[in-house]
């Protein structure tokens, strides 16, 4: 890799995007955002999930086609809006969404579709792996550039995309998320490399919801809210509060008006005892009772997800105890835990969830078919009877049970992967993001649903990234980061005794469980550091 050129002038923006708006289906993404970003300075991206981060960002790689606005990099507007046109102006992103192949070397992943060719024309793997070692060598990591990327851990896999967009000597460099999976220790590597990338006059756009390490490395950030421009300000205009406070805002979200009725905790229906995965969780301990609605919270990496693969028997634990009932359990497999009486609705709901060609009927039975069919044939009263009964129970709008589910809105499709769970009849029903890309109104009828299981008796898991959903739906909510428990919290703490405004409590209760993320991050890294 050589190194970028240094900006000769630096009193043109090495971005500037102006009056970006942008909509899917409907939904506006982006309305009139502005962006201005320095040759030489981290800027950070901020705002909450749905904000319009990733969006503004794949207008400027050329991913996305903006509706209305311009896009300039280095003082020259954007000849076509497409990733190659983006390249060539010199800008770079290393996506969220890995985008790396398994299946290749993390020497031709980091030069794909840019491999040096020998005199015949062929492909040089040799000088692709001198360069790739010479990037990470630069960035004092040791990543193998004759490894199958399919044979790293998360952590290698993370900095073999940030070696693959700095490899392309950009003047803009665009990094959404990159420490989630990295090391205390690899975090402040990038850190140093990146301020000799800026000292040559790059321009770094760094999206993190890590605010301590925003405060750390950005020099300026622009925050985002609802997909519109709430502030651009130096660093030193914006303490934690203050970002957390623009963050969140004062809007309300459409659930300030879902009426959370008193729980009765019962007996206790799953209980963790120092609960370790092959990946994650670390370590974790928990009881979820009868009647109870319990969230987990914390950010991308965190381990959420992991723990209810876990729970399922997706990903089987490798130490600790499981008790269901009160009574030690073995879940070594998903249908270990369905005998068992526990349901994941997952949160891929396209990919894992649902068979979007299939009807509804046979999504929604789809579960328990092995309850239901005998020598080898279905009973199809028995189907008709489960379909219709989810159908009028979760008040899915279908025309017709035998319609495809790809015909249905996202918000009744995430219904019907509920309905095929609750077939099951289980005692404890783990929600993995349910109202991801789903409509406001939507989502106020899953939380609902969510408080009417929890009344009828079942033990409710829920994790979502939308903090305003968990203080919505949940009764206690378990604060993690890393694969590990930082703090459990009683809703009820979280509220703000003088606030009577719905709207405004939610917000206030929402920037209060913001803080405590936070201050898991801050725990980790000094468990790390």
């Amino acid at each position: 890799m050589t190194a970028p050129a240094r900006i000769t002038n630096p009193a043109v923006p090495a971005v500037r995007m102006m009056g970006i708006s942008k909509s899917f289906g409907g939904v506006r993404a982006l309305d009139n955002v502005d962006l201005e970003v320095l040759p030489g300075e981290v800027h950070a991206l901020l705002g909450g999930n749905g904000a319009g981060k990733s969006t503004i960002l794949k207008v400027l790689n050329g991913v996305h086609i903006p509706d209305e606005g311009t896009v300039e990099v280095a003082g020259q507007r954007l000849a076509a809006p497409t990733p190659e046109a983006a390249r060539a102006a010199g800008v770079a992103m290393n996506f969220q969404e890995m985008s790396l192949i398994p299946t290749l070397t993390v020497a031709q992943n980091v030069f794909l579709t840019r491999e040096a060719r020998d005199a015949r024309g062929l492909i040089d793997d040799e000088d692709s792996i001198r360069r790739a070692a010479a990037i990470f060598k630069m960035l004092e990591v040791e990543v193998n550039p004759h490894a199958l990327v399919g044979d790293l851990g998360a952590g290698q896999k993370q900095l073999t995309e940030i070696a693959k967009a700095i490899s392309q000597d950009a003047r803009v460099l665009i990094l959404d998320e990159p420490s989630t999976a990295l090391a205390v220790s690899d975090v402040e590597r990038l850190f140093v490399f990146l301020r000799k990338l800026t000292a040559k006059g790059v321009a770094i756009i760094y999206v993190s919801h890590r605010m301590d390490e925003i405060a750390r490395i950005a020099d300026r950030a622009t925050i985002l809210r609802d997909g519109r421009h709430v502030i651009t300000a130096p660093m030193a205009d914006l303490p934690i509060d203050t970002m957390i406070e623009h963050i969140v805002g004062k809007r309300s979200k459409g659930l300030a008006d879902v009426v959370r009725g008193g729980s009765s905790r019962g007996e206790a229906l799953l209980e963790l005892k120092d609960v370790t995965g092959p990946h994650k969780p670390d370590n974790i301990s928990f009881t979820l009772h009868r009647g109870e609605v319990l969230g987990l919270a914390g950010l991308l990496g965190s381990g959420r997800s992991a723990l209810a693969r876990v729970i399922a028997g997706i990903e089987p634990a490798v130490s600790g105890e499981i008790h269901i009932k009160g009574k030690p359990v073995q879940i070594r497999s998903p249908s270990d835990a369905i005998a068992q009486g526990v349901a994941l609705v997952p949160e891929a709901r396209a990919t894992q969830g649902i068979i979007p060609a299939h009807s509804v009927a046979e999504n929604m039975v789809m579960a328990v078919l092995g309850r239901i069919t005998k020598r080898g044939l279905v009973d199809q009263p028995r189907a008709t009877a489960i379909t219709d009964s989810m159908i009028q129970r979760l008040s899915v709008k279908t025309a017709n049970r035998d319609n495809a589910v790809s015909t249905l809105s996202g918000g009744n499709q995430q219904k019907v992967v509920i309905g095929k769970w609750l077939a099951t009849d289980p005692d404890i029903l783990i929600l993995d993001e349910p109202t991801a890309g789903i409509d406001i109104g939507s989502k106020s009828e899953i939380i609902r649903l969510v408080r009417d299981l929890a009344a009828a008796g079942k033990g409710v898991l829920v994790i979502s990234s939308e903090l305003s959903e968990l203080l919505t739906a949940c009764d206690r909510i378990l604060v993690m980061a890393d694969g590990r428990a930082h703090q459990m919290l009683d809703r009820a703490d979280l509220d703000d005794p003088d606030e009577t405004n719905p709207d405004h409590a939610l917000q206030a209760a929402e920037r209060r469980l913001q803080i405590e993320i936070q201050k898991a991050l801050t725990v980790k890294e000094a468990l790390h550091g």
